[in-house]
């Protein structure tokens, strides 16, 4: 039951949705037990591998280039420094890495070849790997999945309705070819959407909708309450009250119960009883460690606390049966062995260069 049927109209979800706050948890809970350990809870940890300077204009991104926020941008990282914070959250107790890069979109170039290394590079720790990118191709899609990808995040954001007040360098339906295309390529999708953001109730139940619709739903649902950042469009958005996350967390997990359903941005307004409905809930997965790409989150330590007061432990990687993939990336070691041959021919110029008869001096040692 990848849906629930008893849900699968917009009218059913409004219903389930303003239920009595504790009957609906009660629900969720009462699903959340029949397909998930309700006591295994993922820590994920979220590295922005290449920071702002997009050039989209989503109203509540900090990292637009045409907002002025206090983010500065960064150029890609190196692998060695994504593999180095990696085994770092490995040992933080996180079981999933996602890398996001501030992208409009996948371009076919070095950075690209460079990211396909560091999926590579993860998911030999034995580490769930997920990235979100932007916009990306079915071939780039492949590619990831070639070197390991287990994931790829592509958040909806909204209703369709109110896409258009959010965002508008990009449509609706190019978020969906985008995940659409991870799917071709056989990879996990992971999408949610922002609460908080001026939004509609009924906006709330779009989204669900729109996951509703596909023939296959997400297996992962990440939901977030909107972080306002001074300087973008969004910065004087009220906050939403920690209840309304609860409720958000209960219509999804009731809705799509074998999805896993992750509580995401926005934990830092939330007290330990509020996260704790969240958990009770069917909210099966946070991030751990004390940012959100660029905006604030619960330190490790934390979390590792809270895990103790409320008896959850943290979920394995693969947990649900699928297992990491390492496959060589066609492209990648072409280019390897372009290099390799045009390094041998180097060596071989330099040898011809020598002149005739020289001999490499001895050099003398002393016992």
């Amino acid at each position: 039951m990848k849906v629930n049927p008893q849900y699968s109209t917009k009218e059913t979800l409004l219903e389930l949705y303003n239920k009595p706050l504790l009957e609906l948890v009660f629900e969720a809970a009462t699903i959340h037990r029949q397909f998930h350990n309700p006591r295994e809870v993922q820590m994920s940890s979220l590295l922005s591998i290449k920071t702002g300077g997009c050039p989209e204009d989503c109203g509540y991104c900090p990292q637009a280039a045409r907002y002025h926020t206090d983010v500065e941008a960064h150029k890609l990282m190196t692998v060695d420094s994504v593999l180095e914070q990696a085994r770092n959250a490995k040992a933080n107790g996180s079981s999933r890495l996602c890398m996001g890069a501030a992208w409009r979109e996948v371009r076919d170039n070095k950075d690209f070849d460079n990211v396909i290394e560091m999926v590579r590079g993860v998911n030999e720790l034995d580490m769930e790997v997920c990235c979100t990118l932007g916009m990306m191709s079915e071939d780039q899609a492949k590619r990831l999945k070639n070197a390991g990808l287990f994931a790829y995040n592509h958040n909806l954001d909204t209703s369709a309705d109110y896409y258009d007040d959010v965002i508008s360098t990009r449509d609706y339906k190019d978020r969906l070819n985008t995940i659409d295309n991870a799917r071709k390529a056989g990879i996990s999708v992971c999408s949610g959407g922002i609460i908080g953001m001026g939004e509609a109730v009924e906006d709330r139940i779009g989204l669900l909708m729109s996951y509703m619709n596909m023939e296959n739903p997400p297996e992962s649902i990440p939901i977030n309450a909107l972080v306002a950042v001074e300087g973008t469009p969004m910065a004087d958005q009220k906050p939403i009250e920690q209840w309304e996350m609860i409720r958000m967390v209960a219509t999804t997990r009731i809705a799509f119960p074998e999805s896993v359903v992750r509580l995401s941005a926005g934990r830092t307004k939330m007290n330990l009883e509020g996260q704790a409905l969240c958990f009770m809930a069917g909210a099966s997965s946070i991030f751990a460690g004390d940012k959100l790409l660029t905006t604030p989150n619960p330190e490790y330590n934390e979390d590792k606390e809270m895990f103790r007061i409320l008896g959850l432990v943290p979920k394995e990687a693969f947990a649900d049966g699928e297992q990491p993939i390492s496959h060589t990336d066609p492209l990648i070691e072409a280019r390897k062995e372009k290099e390799r041959l045009r390094e041998e021919e180097l060596a071989a110029a330099r040898m011809k260069a020598k002149p005739e008869g020289f001999q490499p001096r001895k050099v003398s040692t002393v016992e």
